[in-house]
């Protein structure tokens, strides 16, 4: 067996969704009072609440309602507890607690029960009260105690979720990554495959860039770039989608020039809205590496790169659209000849679109052949890291898009 594409492994490939700092949240609230709202119509039982919170010497904030329609008002995301009176002019039995749970299902609700209700205390902890404290029963530091147990409860239940939430776009965009930058199918010694991907900086999902190679039984090797415009996880699965259609229909032995026709009736029909549109570049390369054939869908042109005659951007006569973009569009194929020794650098347009400096105008082509030029003494290894590095350090950060670039060489 050959040499099969060595990847670079992706940096910071998925970020799980934005959550709240938990941490920083659970220090401010340590050193702040917790907000209680007290929903209680009798006067008398609400004193005594004030008294036993005052006796404790708990850090509390009291808020008070008569009603439930006074509480409702209240600011519930400001809320860290509600203690609860079932028995109120405007709402008996668990109708209150059904109401507020549903206004906010999170919220942390203590019930209050009389000496003869007990049995409501436990049907309410079992409606999603937190805990039920019988009048009469408790003292000032129970209360408190109460109250700290139902927060604490509640605050690892968010970090549970989030957790949870976490790992499952962790484990979706593992699938999704696999889908769109797989190993390529090569098999020829002669050749060496690289490639890299790194993220765009104000997203928190993969997005649509793939790419892929494939080497037929006859030595013909078809090497595929992609972007799909749009972010997050629909462009990504129509990425995947069309990298697998592409990969398929070159394994079915479907003549080149009838691929791109092809999958841009795959993407009329997978994709989620209709604006969506993908740029791509396919470059097939003959049995004898001699020459490549190179089709262009609205993306930036291949750089081919030789020792001898340097660097040059294998751009079309003319421009062809990209998929999704016109009905009936066709793709021409542009024959290059290749020298004895060549690199072939396949990227996505969010390599060039960074800037050189503050205020400065973007890479674009024809920088990049510059940066290009500076590194390409590199071994192959390290070449399209430290291209992207250098796109890095002089756009002052991170792409906002993704990157992905892949490079065919032959040794």
């Amino acid at each position: 067996m050959g040499t099969v594409g060595q990847l670079a492994e992706p940096e910071d490939h998925l970020s799980p969704p934005e959550t709240v700092d938990t941490a920083a949240r659970d220090a401010a609230a340590a050193t702040s009072p917790i907000r209680i709202l007290l929903v209680e119509d009798d006067d008398g039982d609400a004193l005594l609440v004030e008294e036993l919170f005052a006796v404790s010497g708990a850090q509390v904030e009291l808020i008070r309602a008569q009603t439930l329609a006074d509480a409702r008002r209240e600011n519930l995301e400001q809320i860290d507890c509600v203690l609860l009176d079932l028995d109120l002019p405007d709402a008996h039995g668990l109708a209150a607690l059904h109401q507020l749970k549903s206004d906010r299902s999170e919220m942390s609700v203590l019930v209050l029960t009389g000496f003869d209700n007990e049995r409501r205390g436990v049907q309410a902890v079992a409606a999603g009260a937190q805990d039920y404290l019988v009048k009469g029963q408790i003292d000032g530091q129970g209360l408190a105690r109460a109250v700290r147990y139902a927060v604490e409860r509640r605050r690892a239940d968010e970090a549970r979720q989030q957790l949870e939430l976490a790992r499952a776009y962790q484990e979706e965009n593992a699938r999704l990554e696999r889908g769109l930058l797989p190993a390529p199918l090569v098999t020829d010694p002669e050749l060496l495959l690289t490639a890299h991907y790194r993220p765009g900086r104000q997203r928190a999902l993969l997005g649509g860039d793939f790419y892929d190679a494939v080497q037929l039984a006859d030595g013909t090797v078809h090497a595929l770039i992609g972007d799909v415009s749009g972010h997050g996880p629909d462009a990504a699965a129509l990425g995947v989608c069309l990298r697998i259609a592409w990969r398929t229909l070159v394994l079915g032995g479907r003549g080149a020039e009838d691929v791109l026709p092809t999958l841009q009736v795959v993407h009329d029909a997978e994709r989620y809205f209709p604006w969506m549109f993908t740029t791509l570049a396919m470059v097939t390369i003959a049995p004898d590496r001699a020459t490549a054939s190179v089709r262009l869908a609205g993306h930036p042109p291949p750089l081919l790169i030789t020792r001898g005659a340097g660097i040059t951007a294998l751009e079309p006569p003319r421009v062809d659209p990209p998929l999704g973009v016109v009905n009936d569009a066709s793709w021409t194929p542009v024959a290059h000849a290749l020298p004895h020794r060549w690199s072939l650098l396949l990227y996505t347009d969010g390599l060039i679109e960074g800037r050189t400096g503050v205020g400065a105008d973007r890479l674009g082509g024809e920088g990049l052949e510059a940066m290009v030029g500076g590194l390409r003494d590199e071994p192959a290894s390290g070449l399209l890291t430290s291209l992207v590095e250098r796109a890095e350090e002089l756009n002052g950060g991170p792409m906002l898009d993704d990157v992905a670039a892949f490079l065919v060489q032959r040794r």
